[in-house]
């Protein structure tokens, strides 16, 4: 007899049992075991035969069922530990991983639907120029951001569509803006940024507050391969505090104090579900093709401005505007 073979020996289930009254195969058993999402309840000394109890069923099916959801195999021990202690935290622990896996899917089917529209030529517009496939995503944050522009400032027209994306043109004062720099890869972009823009944000307090939306620049690509830099910038209402700020506590926190610059932004808003890599850089290119098509002139890099509360914003929320500074 092998550890596969279908028999129940002292109240204690062979695999080959097991798996058939969970509906798995002694393969997943094995491999569950091996992760330590469903150890035997007995393993035979001499033979390594594994033993299981008819209690330990429910255990495997469950496990069976989360895999069924692509859910990874860290995300399924969370749960299935949680639900022997706590059922509604692991109900919890679920709808957090769905929640995610929506946005990813909602991310997904905007850059596909780009995609399909490029390749079939629907949009001629949007094949005038190469753009960039490289930029970047992020976290977002939470800000101020006013209705017609990026930073609150009025639109000034040029407005047109560049494939489904709305791109318009907007002033921007100067600011001075507190902000921390880092080389860094796309992967590492979403804990780097919102925790920059979160110790930014406490430096602006004692700047006399936030003075507009905070925003990120990319002064080089950030992909992959390539590492940037990227620059995590917020704007402060009292400019002086800003630079004494800087003195005292910028160089223990990586941060220092500059003034940007008036510009004139071309931009389209995203949702929250378009703001992934690399579904934003469909965005990215829109405004670039526009540029491109109107004869402009890039004359800085590029950014993403977060202007609404990045954990309270559902799927289809806009949350960023994705821009570029611009001349005649």
């Amino acid at each position: 007899m092998t550890e596969d073979d279908p028999v129940a020996t002292d109240d204690l289930l062979t695999i080959g049992a097991f798996a058939a009254r969970a509906r798995l195969s002694a393969k997943a058993l094995r491999l569950y075991d091996r992760l330590g999402l469903l150890a035997p309840a007995h393993v035979d000394e001499l033979t390594g035969y594994r033993y299981y109890r008819s209690d330990q069923v429910e255990r495997a099916r469950l496990v069976a069922l989360l895999r069924q959801l692509d859910m990874p195999l860290a995300r399924v021990a969370e749960i299935v530990e949680a639900v022997g202690t706590d059922g509604a935290l692991a109900a919890e622990r679920l709808a957090a991983y769905w929640a995610g896996a929506e946005a990813r899917f909602a991310s997904q089917r905007a850059l596909v639907g780009y995609l399909r529209g490029r390749l079939t030529g629907r949009d001629p517009a949007m094949d005038a120029t190469h753009g960039t496939d490289g930029t970047n995503s992020s976290n977002g944050t939470d800000g101020a951001h006013g209705s017609d522009g990026t930073d609150g400032t009025k639109a000034v027209g040029g407005a047109g569509a560049c494939g489904t994306f709305v791109v318009e043109t907007v002033d921007t004062a100067a600011q001075v803006v507190l902000t921390q720099a880092r080389h860094l890869l796309v992967d590492e972009l979403p804990a780097w940024i919102g925790a920059s823009l979160g110790g930014l944000e406490e430096g602006a307090a004692a700047c006399g507050g936030t003075a507009g939306a905070p925003f990120v620049v990319y002064h080089s690509e950030v992909s992959l391969e390539s590492d940037g830099p990227a620059e995590s910038c917020v704007p402060v209402a009292d400019p002086d505090a800003a630079r004494r700020w800087a003195a005292e506590q910028g160089r223990a926190r990586g941060a220092g104090v500059r003034v940007e610059p008036a510009r004139r932004l071309a931009y389209t808003r995203i949702t929250k579900a378009q703001v992934a890599h690399p579904q934003i850089a469909a965005a990215f290119e829109a405004v670039e093709r526009w540029i491109a098509a109107r004869g402009l002139e890039v004359v800085g890099p590029c950014r993403e401005v977060y202007f609404a509360d990045w954990d309270a914003a559902g799927p289809e929320d806009p949350v960023c505007d994705v821009a570029f500074p611009v001349a005649s």
